[in-house]
């Protein structure tokens, strides 16, 4: 394995700041696409694409973007959690682009639930 040099260590700093912003002040709003396996086959990608279109479109700074793997919900996806400061996090599923757009402009923007395409509010535990 070869040695970590000071310009790895600054990079890894930098990843690391970049991930824990949200909870800082940085970010507003932290958005995560599910993309495992059965995301993708489902359509994440397209979700993805649609996101980043509404993004452009609003021309927001303070929303960050990020992927995971499976959320463990095969049959429920594609999928996104939406996190907002201060607030329990929303898992929506069964996406579209319509449906992503919409929660974009009412959840992120506005920040109104969309009930309707909501799986789970609050985080997830294991007992």
């Amino acid at each position: 394995m070869a040695k970590l040099t000071i310009d790895d260590l600054k990079k890894i700093k930098e990843e690391y700041k970049e991930k824990t912003h949200l909870r800082e002040g940085g970010y507003r709003v932290k958005i995560t696409v599910h993309m495992g396996t059965c995301g993708l086959a489902a359509g994440s990608r397209e979700i993805m694409d649609s996101l980043l279109d509404e993004i452009q479109k609003a021309n927001v700074t303070d929303i960050i973007v990020t992927t995971s793997g499976c959320a463990g919900l095969c049959s429920r996806e594609p999928m996104v959690t939406i996190e907002m400061m201060g607030e329990p996090p929303v898992k929506y599923g069964d996406l579209t682009d319509e449906k992503i757009r919409k929660i974009f402009r009412e959840h992120v923007l506005e920040g109104k639930i969309v009930e309707e395409y909501a799986i789970v509010r609050g985080c997830e535990t294991s007992y």
